[in-house]
């Protein structure tokens, strides 16, 4: 087989003038291209490189730097610009890199040009020869989901075999040019976006991401990115579903000009059918295809004259691609080397770790990842991705997470940033509801207003999201979101309705919780409209209702039903937990220059005053089980605001730790409580203990709130102003 280096010199010598590369203010015809990357190739040969990265943004140097490291047989190994330093450094040492490529001489230190704009930083000389198979080429790094690059390494006659399969599939297609919009570090769109279009002699268009509305990872400046389209007018684009998705929601507004476009490919992520159809009645050609780094980037594609609708299209035919008997989608053929580092050989099958299955034609679905697998109560099997990808274009947001392994149905952590409001987001959800089968339908929704981040874990470089971490994590996040319980109008398998209690809690409390979370203090605390009086007044009401805390607990319990033992040994873990809270709130008042023991002595406002005697009356009086409307709650707020609010007022106050040591230790030790308090929720069944621990909440969310809402508090800044005028 002929490599890629033969057949672009073969495209130079037949479309010479050609304009192969444009980029802003520059452009290069076949000829010139390969002029230049034979010319760097000899540079990086006179320096006696073998082991390079490429970094830097979307450019012509890219490009030029990359196909310099083709021609010159130099290992080359793109660094992707939203890589954390962690990572890339990651990544330079465990390739054992003797340099690296940029097009700007500002991201390399001690720059040494090889012509063109292409630059060359050398890397100290103690890097060690990596292990890497024979024959490796090009060396891809996948953060994976523990955000831990990975190292897969190709040889140039899989780059080469990928390139002309796709060639051969869009046969037909004609394209003369083509927009790179994913940056060119990622596989797909290095093999896809560039090698492919110019086997195809058509022209490769770049510009900086950030021109184009990129930032980051996952950042999108629509507006840029469609101003780019229109201007650059490409016949061909690369998606992942969430550009998808934009780019359908712009073009069915008007915004976008659609008519140049021939063929938009969308990978990297499950795309729902109805995308796809909205894509078509708005003149967007969207092409699902699948593919992955182990594999060349691209396995399976649909195109205009071999398309099934609900697949990721036929396998090309370079690889072979079956389905085994645990539903495992399995590939041979044109598999990567090996793992760089790893010596073990590859299986001769692949397993991808994707599940899918083959139709009698020949298409391809994919069903999501067999280690991700969701099993309901009910013993039925679904993908999150699956669902995870209905909601993210079904509702038009850019992260949703699902989870409800075990449960009888199933739930979703999903982030709202356009300020749509839970009526209109539960309407979304009920039709989306409606095209799902009974079994994978949602029972909830917790709506965030801030997306999860990589900085936290929750997410990994490339927008996927961390499993593990945000299950470990779940009661602190759905505690900070707002829940959407969708009244559901069909029923399980078993022919009953289920609702854990708690969930029914959280959704039956929701709008006397405003009173809580709406409280003045917590936005003034943000302003900085917050003094050491608030501090102390706070912490001073704290004490009184938090003294009573165990006494309501043993009181709680001696009233307790034998019916409900279990919640009896639960307070007596709780109970353990939870004494000596008082002392330590007086400790942080006298951190504060207040005087604890007249704190001790006196009274607390009116609001908490009601507090504690209501819960004390309904005890002795009522249901028992109302106390736990008191921990749903103050448990439920200290998760939500403990922590956070508590380093604002440190850092407004300039109090030293020994002041913060009720509200720090109640963020921290109130995230396993909550799950703790969950657990024990969804165990009480009984309608009239329930319906207790719920009207209980309601009270306490207002009492508490009143609390919150008399803490006396500075003049803001608007009214110093005024004052001051």
């Amino acid at each position: 087989m002929v490599a890629l280096p033969e057949l672009l010199h073969r495209q130079a010598m037949t479309h010479p003038s050609r304009i192969a590369l444009r980029g802003p203010g520059s452009e290069f015809s076949y000829q010139q291209m390969m002029r230049v990357a034979e010319a760097v190739a000899e540079q990086l040969r006179l320096h006696d490189v073998k082991r390079v990265g490429v970094c830097g943004d979307n450019t012509l140097a890219w490009i030029l730097a990359d196909l310099a490291c083709l021609l010159a047989g130099v290992v080359c190994v793109p660094v992707p610009a939203f890589f954390s330093e962690t990572q890339i450094a990651h990544l330079i040492e465990q390739a054992g890199l003797e340099g690296l490529l940029s097009g700007d001489e500002s991201e390399v230190s001690k720059p040494l040009g090889l012509g063109l704009g292409v630059w060359l930083r050398r890397m100290p000389g103690f890097a060690a020869v990596p292990r890497m198979p024979e024959g490796t080429a090009k060396i891809t790094f996948t953060s994976g989901s523990t955000g831990s690059p990975k190292g897969v390494c190709l040889s140039l006659e899989q780059m080469t075999a990928t390139t002309l399969a796709l060639k051969e599939r869009l046969a037909g297609v004609e394209l003369q040019s083509h927009l790179c919009i994913l940056p060119l570090a990622t596989l797909l769109e290095n093999i896809a976006g560039v090698y492919l279009p110019l086997l195809m002699g058509a022209c490769v268009n770049v510009a900086p991401l950030e021109q184009l509305g990129m930032t980051g990872s996952s950042g999108l400046n629509l507006n840029r990115l469609v101003g780019g389209i229109h201007q650059c007018r490409p016949q061909s684009l690369i998606l992942v579903p969430e550009l998808a998705m934009a780019l359908v929601s712009a073009a069915e507004h008007g915004q976008l000009d659609s008519r140049s476009l021939r063929f938009l490919a969308v990978g990297g992520g499950r795309v729902s059918q109805e995308l796809l159809s909205r894509g078509r009645a708005v003149g967007l050609p969207l092409y699902e295809g699948y593919g992955l780094s182990e594999c060349g980037s691209v396995v399976a594609l649909n195109v205009p004259f071999a398309e099934c609708e609900g697949s990721v299209g036929k396998p090309l035919s370079h690889v072979q691609v079956r389905v085994d008997s645990h539903g495992h989608i399995r590939i041979r053929g044109n598999t990567h080397l090996g793992y760089l580092g790893d010596q073990k050989a590859p299986c001769e099958w692949l397993d991808t770790g994707d599940l899918g299955a083959l139709s009698a034609g020949g298409f391809l679905s994919v069903n999501g990842r067999s280690k991700n697998l969701l099993i309901t109560s009910f013993g039925r099997n679904i993908s999150p991705e699956w669902l995870e990808s209905e909601l993210a274009q079904g509702l038009g947001i850019s992260q949703a997470v699902v989870f409800g392994d075990g449960e009888p149905q199933l739930m979703a952590l999903v982030t709202v940033t356009d300020g749509r409001s839970p009526e209109a987001l539960a309407r979304s959800v009920k039709q989306l509801n409606q095209r799902l089968p009974d079994y994978a339908r949602l029972v909830a929704v917790y709506i965030r207003r801030k997306p999860l981040r990589q900085s936290e874990g929750y997410i990994t470089a490339n927008g996927r999201p961390v499993r593990a971490r945000i299950q470990a994590h779940l009661p602190t996040l759905l505690a900070k979101a707002y829940p959407l319980f969708i009244s559901t109008s069909f029923n399980h398998p078993s022919g009953e309705s289920h609702m854990a209690f708690f969930d029914r809690l959280q959704h039956e409390t929701a709008e006397a919780r405003a009173h809580v979370t709406g409280a003045p203090v917590v936005k003034a605390i943000g302003e900085g409209d917050f003094s050491l009086e608030s501090y102390i007044w706070f912490l001073t009401q704290a004490f009184h209702h938090v003294k009573h805390t165990v006494p309501l607990m043993m009181a709680c319990g001696a009233r307790l039903p034998r019916r409900m033992e279990f919640v009896r040994k639960a307070l007596v873990e709780y109970i353990d937990e939870e004494y000596g809270h008082d002392e330590w709130i007086l400790n942080d008042l006298e951190a504060c220059g207040a005087d604890k023991e007249g704190i001790r002595t006196g009274k607390p406002d009116l609001s908490i005053e009601l507090m504690v005697s209501y819960l004390y009356d309904q005890i002795n009086r009522g249901n028992p089980a109302a106390f736990f409307g008191m921990v749903q709650v103050l448990e439920g707020t200290s998760v939500e605001l403990a922590t956070p609010l508590g380093e604002q007022i440190q850092k407004l106050l300039g109090l030293p730790n020994q002041a913060f040591s009720y509200l720090y230790s109640h963020g921290a030790l109130d995230q396993d409580h909550f799950e703790f308090f969950r657990n024990l929720m969804d165990g009480i069944t009984d309608s009239d203990d329930q319906q207790a621990v719920i009207e209980a909440a309601r009270v306490v969310y207002r009492l508490y709130g009143d609390m919150l809402h008399s803490i006396p508090l500075p003049a803001t800044r608007k009214e110093r102003q005024h004052e001051a005028a």
